[in-house]
């Protein structure tokens, strides 16, 4: 028998901050990702640490949350020759 996933929300509330997560949530129109590092979880929010901001999401708002990898290293500019 296989186990059933957590939710979302339970998923947030246990990761420890600084672990690497995707988050899927509702916005106007659809949905849209957050990529990053979480920073916190608290009773109705979580934030996470993208490339470009912080982004705080309410929990209300998340339809799936998972663990990813660590980003791949950035690769050197390239250079004319």
């Amino acid at each position: 028998m296989s186990q059933t996933p957590p939710s979302p929300r339970t998923f947030l509330a246990a990761t420890p901050p600084g672990t690497r997560v995707v988050v899927r949530y509702r916005v106007d129109g659809g949905f849209t990702d957050a990529l990053g590092d979480l920073l916190e979880c608290g009773e109705g929010e979580c934030t996470v640490r993208t490339r470009s901001s912080d982004v705080v999401i309410s929990l209300d708002l998340v339809v799936a949350a998972k663990q990813v990898p660590p980003a791949p290293p950035r690769r050197r500019p390239r250079t004319g020759a």
